[in-house]
């Protein structure tokens, strides 16, 4: 039978990225995002180039949080069940302490941490009712060592490592639901132009399939790629913070 995957900001980046490597492996696919022209750009692509799958795409913005749950049962009643549901809608944001203007943060946590926490909240009711699932929550390597500069992205990707750790602690039980955390170093995408700046980048693809294979083996917390951000995890937090401005 095949499975199915439903993946939030979808129409660039690492959701893009997710979205091919799964087609390939022959997963059905909801593509979620607030472009949808981009999105059934996405979609008219993958379903031409994989006719055994099935492709849809639904407007989303999961800032609006009152909505996730009502497009999720519709992509479930198209689908017929999902088996993987991606919380990868996010944005970046830069800004100085002391500015004295937290609109930016602001909007980084609302989209980073409550569109994130509305989207697993309806995963896990769906799994809940069908019984089965798998939650796949896309975090940061700044989860474990916040990044100059852009504190209220590092906040907030601290915050979902720790609440996707707490949702997999209350499904513990619940054998046939697994949580999955995933926290990219530096990945090289299209809308960012100084990632290359950054040490050990790699491709969106490359990180796609990465990701995919952690989750078809059902690990409940990655870093990608796991060189060298595995060690790096263990160091950064120890390092003085004149080595950590050094490095950003």
């Amino acid at each position: 039978m095949t499975k199915s995957v439903v993946i939030t900001g979808a129409s660039s980046g690492i959701g893009e990225a997710l979205a091919r490597e799964f087609a390939q492996r022959g997963y059905s696919i909801a593509l979620c995002a607030r472009r949808i022209e981009k999105l059934e750009s996405l979609r008219k692509e993958l379903a031409d180039n994989h006719s055994s799958i099935q492709v849809i795409s639904a407007a989303l913005d999961v800032n609006e949080l009152e909505t996730v749950p009502s497009v999720f049962n519709e992509i479930k009643n198209t689908l017929g069940s999902i088996d993987i549901v991606i919380a990868n809608a996010g944005i970046t944001g830069v800004r100085r302490t002391g500015s004295g203007d937290l609109t930016v943060d602001k909007q980084v946590m609302q989209t980073n941490l409550y569109g994130a926490i509305a989207t697993v909240d309806a995963a896990v009711a769906i799994f809940r009712q069908q019984g089965f699932g798998h939650i796949v929550g896309m975090s940061s390597f700044s989860a474990f060592r916040g990044i100059p500069g852009s504190a209220a992205y590092s906040a907030s990707k601290a915050a979902l490592t720790n609440y996707l750790q707490a949702v997999g602690t209350e499904l513990y039980r619940k054998k046939d639901i697994k949580v999955t955390a995933i926290h990219p170093g530096f990945i090289r995408t299209e809308i960012d132009d100084n990632i290359d700046k950054f040490p050990f980048v790699i491709d969106a693809d490359e990180a796609a399939r990465t990701m995919v294979n952690a989750i078809e083996k059902g690990k409940t917390d990655i870093v990608v790629p796991n060189w060298p951000w595995a060690l790096l995890r263990k160091v950064m937090p120890k390092l003085p913070e004149s080595i950590i401005a050094k490095i950003f």
